[in-house]
């Protein structure tokens, strides 16, 4: 199921923006490394402002709440990428990095990631074009060999490729 969606929203990526890619570089039982690209035809600047303002591009399924409004980052070093709702809230990823409009670094074991105790950074970076810009995630995972990270590679990998076609406009 996985396979065939990410097919697709490659597909719909490389038509809508010019060029996409998804790939897992690598996995094991106790990591993975993820890499994605995307380009735009916003400016570097235009898709900085867009990525520091998560509610508007993430997407509602892969969140606690159902509402991606319920999202927010503080764009500071060890500020949180955060969900609230009603009485909850939960800390998706912390702020290592922010390079203002080049590169934001989480350390972000989102979802699943959180409960087997796995440890994930994931960068974010924004490179301009002659019209336009590139946007690249990296990420890379490791956890002890009971995380079985392996397995949840190809999920995450979903995810974050349905992240960055939303994040470059294509939804």
């Amino acid at each position: 199921m996985h396979t065939t969606a990410l097919k697709a929203c490659l597909v719909i990526a490389t038509l809508a923006t010019g060029s996409a890619s998804a790939e897992v570089v690598s996995s094991s039982a106790t990591h993975f490394t993820l890499r994605h690209t995307a380009e735009s035809s916003m400016s570097a600047s235009q898709m900085w402002d867009r990525l520091l303002q998560p509610s508007a591009w993430w997407h509602p399924d892969h969140t606690y709440s159902g509402s991606s409004q319920n999202l927010t980052l503080d764009a500071q070093a060890g500020g949180l990428w955060k969900e609230t709702w009603d009485d909850n809230s939960v800390a998706h990823g912390e702020v290592l990095l922010i390079e203002k409009g080049k590169t934001l670094r989480l350390s972000a074991p989102f979802g699943p990631l959180q409960s087997v105790g796995a440890y994930s950074v994931w960068t974010i970076s924004i490179n301009a074009l002659d019209e336009g810009c590139a946007v690249t995630f990296s990420e890379t995972a490791i956890g002890p060999p009971t995380a079985k990270l392996d397995e949840l590679a190809s999920a995450v990998d979903f995810v974050k490729s349905e992240a960055i076609r939303r994040l470059v406009g294509v939804d």
